[in-house]
């Protein structure tokens, strides 16, 4: 938050789940540690009927102030200390796509291990992957059929044929020709494969081409994919299903990798609840599902999901006690009366290398270095805020800690009018059309996750909003579980 605010600059109430009431301002939402932040006044109008889709301009959002509101952007702040409560700072939130650049360059990649493909699902290739052998290793028949010599008619000869795992196949003479299986070795003087159905064999053991036959036809030639030292893939790149077969291919019993950077996940407040209807000033959690599966995604392990009330003390001894690369921290990265983040930071004598974002919603979002070395990314606890923070903060850092290159920004026009921020970057849930074109879609407020639930990517809104046409920068949101 900007020092001296008495709120977050977003209307948040630090609560990881979705508010009651329909104000964007997220007057519904419980604060962190129990208390309810008072929503401004642009935040105050009511969000528009229950359509999933539709018109983002046409709504108020309490991230889109009066036009008369300085501008809060500036230049990204060096890493400095958690100030003290209640002092006024003169810097100013770090502008969206610096604080990207911060998170991005914030860690080294971890130590590299040699693991066995069967386990490398999911991490990185710490060195390229270089072809041990050619690909094919010999030339291989394509189909079923019969292996040729020269042109037809030809003698077809051996009994069962050439089936594949076959080690040394005698020389085909010209003229004749062999039964052959797909994936076999093709004999030494053969010129092509003539498929199954395209041939015939008459009483006297001769076989008839039905169609032409061309030199080469379906025969994958040795080292038609690959040769021996050709660099297949370079460091850096995500181990996938394919690759891991490529690998196996290649002969690979084991590759180097950078392992998946460890997350654990601390919830905070205790008017979270885990399961049932929302009761008694009481709301449900709904970042502890949520988070812990879109950080597999990005390729994190998280070890953990904890919840914690709002004790300092409980905070401070989850920190201390935490071994995992990043944690992740939601709700009380404000300044009310039990929001413990920044004071518990200050206490372990952590540097910190984002205080604040000019990004609506989620600008209280925080990224600091602990004093072994980890790091730690406070998200803020209204739900769309933190998905914010995390697509932000936590996914570059993610990236750089795998050893993965930055993502190439994707671009689409917004099929609409999109309005922005006097001074700050907005993310807004869209959906992409059937013509590629973005739809922002409609409750889009700090508190909210229904318009994030039917969404495809969040578009990135510069300053000032985006006329109908204009490209947008699009943050993919990843598919966890397979999903299409």
């Amino acid at each position: 938050m900007l020092p001296g605010d008495a709120r977050s600059g977003d209307g948040q109430a630090e609560g990881a789940a979705v508010g009651g009431g329909d104000a964007d301002g997220d007057a519904g939402t419980a604060a962190a540690g129990g208390a309810a932040e008072q929503a401004d006044a642009a935040a105050a109008a009511p969000d528009g009927p229950a359509s999933g889709t539709g018109s983002a301009a046409s709504e108020p959002d309490d991230a889109v102030p009066p036009a008369s509101e300085p501008d809060r952007a500036g230049s990204a702040r060096s890493a400095r200390s958690v100030p003290e409560p209640g002092s006024v700072s003169p810097e100013r939130p770090t502008p969206w796509p610096a604080a990207r650049e911060v998170a991005a360059g914030a860690a080294g990649v971890l130590g590299v291990r040699d693991v066995g493909i069967g386990e490398a699902l999911g991490q990185t290739l710490a060195v390229g992957l270089t072809a041990l052998v050619d690909l094919p290793s010999f030339d291989t028949s394509a189909m079923d059929g019969w292996a040729v010599a020269g042109p037809g008619p030809w003698r077809v000869g051996g009994d069962e044929g050439i089936l594949a795992g076959r080690g040394s196949i005698a020389p085909l003479a010209d003229g004749h020709a062999v039964r052959i299986a797909t994936g076999a070795r093709v004999p030494p003087g053969a010129t092509a494969v003539l498929r199954s159905e395209h041939g015939t064999v008459g009483p006297h053991g001769e076989l008839q081409a039905q169609r032409r036959v061309t030199h080469g036809q379906d025969v994958r030639p040795r080292g038609q994919e690959c040769q021996k030292g050709d660099e297949l893939l370079p460091a850096g790149t995500f181990v996938t299903p394919a690759v891991l077969g490529l690998a196996a291919a290649c002969g690979y019993d084991q590759v180097r990798v950078v392992p998946r950077p460890r997350v654990e996940v601390l919830v905070l407040g205790d008017e979270l609840l885990r399961e049932g209807l929302p009761h008694d000033g009481r709301i449900r959690d709904a970042l502890g599902p949520m988070l812990g599966p879109w950080l597999e995604a990005l390729g994190a392990e998280v070890v953990a999901t904890r919840r914690l009330g709002d004790e300092a003390s409980a905070l401070s001894g989850a920190l201390e006690a935490s071994d995992t690369d990043l944690v992740l921290t939601t709700g009380g990265t404000a300044a009310g009366p039990v929001d413990h983040v920044h004071p518990t930071l200050r206490r372990l004598g952590a540097e910190l290398l984002v205080d604040g974002v000019a990004v609506r919603p989620g600008h209280p979002m925080l990224l600091a270095r602990l004093g072994d070395g980890r790091h730690l990314v406070g998200l803020p606890g209204n739900p769309l805020a933190a998905v914010a923070g995390l697509f932000t903060l936590a996914a570059p850092l993610l990236r750089a800690l795998a050893g993965r290159p930055a993502a190439q920004p994707s671009w689409a026009q917004v099929a609409e009018v999109v309005p922005g921020h006097a001074s700050s970057t907005r993310l807004v849930p869209v959906v992409r059309r059937s013509d590629g074109w973005l739809l922002p879609l409609r409750f889009h407020g700090p508190a909210m996750l229904r318009g994030l639930a039917g969404a495809d990517a969040l578009a990135v809104v510069p300053p000032g909003g985006l006329a109908a046409g204009d490209a947008a920068e699009v943050l993919v949101l990843p598919r966890p579980g397979g999903a299409p």
